[in-house]
């Protein structure tokens, strides 16, 4: 019969390795869900542009020059 004291910590390590995988994938999720999103779904410089000239924060002379500088 094979001894089980050879391996140590027995089940230990096996009553925890599944409960940390848990928490671990848990604080993944809740972490990338938590990120400011960025990439192809984000708003373009130009983008940006038109809704601030839409919400009158910037003058027509100011969305011109904008617009000239980032294209």
């Amino acid at each position: 019969m094979m001894d089980n004291s050879c391996w140590g910590m027995g089940m230990g390590w096996g009553m925890w390795f599944i409960p940390i995988l848990i928490i671990l994938a848990i604080y993944f999720l809740v972490k990338n869900n938590l990120r400011p999103k960025s990439g192809p779904n984000s708003e373009s410089p130009i983008e940006i542009l038109k809704r601030r000239y839409a919400n009158g924060e910037i003058t027509k002379e100011q969305f011109e020059e904008i617009k000239k500088n980032i294209s």
